[in-house]
């Protein structure tokens, strides 16, 4: 990855990796791009991904930014690993509902619930 400013705070606990987003916003492609490029090169460096997504700051989702979610997931199961996103606005949680993506994702109200639900 480049010199350029990640758009996630990233840290590990107890063999998961929390990953929590910057921007209120994601919703610019180049940002989308970036943030994808990110969590796969997470995937990529990880034996057995286990990857926890907070939306706590999270006010905007694009159409585009979904994808990548569902691209993440696909790599995830391919590596056997899992996916949790947890803290997800109400808002955007239709979204989810609308476009049925809260039966492709494991989704928990708090990083906790979500941290706890890994095998």
């Amino acid at each position: 990855m480049s010199q350029e400013e990640s758009r996630l705070r990233v840290q590990r606990e107890d063999g998961v990796v929390h990953v929590e987003f910057i921007d209120r916003n994601i919703l610019d492609e180049a940002n989308i791009q970036m943030i994808g490029q990110e969590l796969f090169s997470i995937v990529d460096t990880e034996k057995d991904p286990k990857l926890l997504l907070s939306f706590s700051n999270v006010d905007h989702l694009s159409s585009s930014a979904l994808g990548t979610l569902i691209t993440l997931n696909t790599k995830i199961k391919l590596k056997s690993g899992q996916l949790r996103l947890a803290n997800i606005d109400r808002q955007i949680y239709e979204v989810f509902v609308i476009t049925r993506l809260n039966q492709l994702f494991q989704i928990s109200d708090t990083t906790e619930e979500a941290q706890a639900s890994f095998e």
